[in-house]
């Protein structure tokens, strides 16, 4: 029989998170709904598109760092837009300016309108320099155990492959994927994109991931704070059932109450 998991804390760039749940901050009703949201989810990490969000670009617009405030969130600024490596480097040094300095970045370089899914070459390309500017990247990119694995030798501090594509709520699509790359990961692996409700971050927090960042799964629920207090319920849930270790699947039943032994 193989041993338990290990339980390690989350460690991203040096430093360490209770919540294992992030989220993002797009697609709210208002930056009202958006902290109530935040809160109930309990997340530490909050993602923030740059070039949809003002966190200060426009003073005369609601800043969103005056509901989410640096000093009680990461803000984990993201390059959500950009198609070319290019716009994604320079979408990344101007939140370094924004954030005063702060050099975590979540990157992701996309391929097209409809899909949504990662260019990986520009991934790859944009990565390749962020990491030689000195910022600590988290990326974002598909499920690619071959791809992760050489995301992590670069030098990113986290790999976030997607569960299936953004905001289709269709859960993990190609679980034994996922698997590949939490076996093989030397840096923390976070879901990133798909998930649908709570059971779906289950499994991946099931699978060993070490967390989950979602937007659209509790955004665009009819109520979202309660979705929000779900979710963080699930991550929760499927990291001990993670740490606990499952019965092995069988066949054919097995008796709770052993029918040797019995007085009659």
């Amino acid at each position: 029989m193989s041993p338990l998991p290990e339980d390690k804390p989350l460690v991203i760039a040096g430093q360490t998170y209770r919540s294992r749940l992030l989220t993002g901050t797009g697609k709210y009703a208002d930056l009202e709904q958006t902290r109530l949201a935040t809160e109930a989810a309990g997340a530490e990490i909050v993602t923030v598109a740059i070039r949809r969000s003002n966190i200060g670009q426009d003073p005369k617009e609601p800043n969103l760092l005056d509901v989410l405030p640096p000093e009680r969130y990461t803000i984990l600024p993201n390059t959500a837009g950009c198609f070319t490596a290019e716009d994604a480097v320079r979408t990344c040094r101007l939140a370094r300016e924004l954030l005063d300095g702060k050099k975590l970045v979540k990157l992701e370089v996309l391929g097209d309108q409809k899909t949504l899914f990662p260019d990986m070459t520009q991934t790859l390309a944009a990565a390749e320099t962020l990491i030689a500017e000195d910022f600590d990247v988290m990326v974002y990119t598909n499920d690619d155990p071959i791809l992760a694995r050489r995301f992590a030798e670069m030098g990113c501090v986290a790999v976030m492959p997607l569960a299936a594509p953004i905001g289709s709520g269709l859960g993990i699509q190609n679980r034994w994927n996922i698997l590949t790359i939490v076996e093989e990961a030397s840096v923390p692996i976070l879901v990133d994109a798909g998930v649908g409700t709570a059971s779906d971050a289950a499994i991946a927090m099931e699978l060993g991931c070490d967390g989950v960042l979602m937007n659209t799964a509790i955004a665009g629920a009819r109520d979202p704070v309660r979705m929000a207090r779900a979710m963080k319920l699930a991550i929760e849930a499927g990291r001990e059932a993670y740490l606990s270790g499952r019965i092995p699947r069988k066949r054919f039943a097995s008796a709770s109450s052993p029918l040797d032994g019995m007085f009659f």
